[in-house]
């Protein structure tokens, strides 16, 4: 399935890469942006290949700053969707679903 393959390549590519790295790999018909911070935070954004790079990251950045203020990083480890309340996170994949961003 879909959701499979975006899984299974996050995993994969978050692993693969070094802290404090922002990469970008061609996955099938698809660009992976990858963002591994320094403290080990990591995010991904899968994305067509006409969608700005620039603006994946710029996501990513938001995403990943008030994600590590409001989560607490004992529970990045371990954490799932179930466990971890992120709430902003459906807003900011609907507001950047599409480019240029609906407002």
């Amino acid at each position: 399935s879909v959701q499979e393959f975006m899984t299974f390549t996050s995993q994969l590519i978050v692993e693969r890469s070094e802290l404090g790295s922002r990469a970008s790999v061609k996955e099938q018909e698809y660009l992976c942006h990858v963002y591994v911070r320094s403290d080990g935070l990591a995010g991904v954004v899968i994305a067509d290949n006409e969608y700005p790079q620039r603006v994946c990251f710029t996501l990513l950045d938001k995403v990943l700053d008030e994600f590590s203020r409001q989560v607490s990083k004992i529970d990045w480890p371990s954490g799932t969707p179930a466990t971890i309340s992120y709430t902003a996170l459906d807003g900011y994949l609907s507001k950047y679903q599409v480019w240029p961003p609906q407002t």
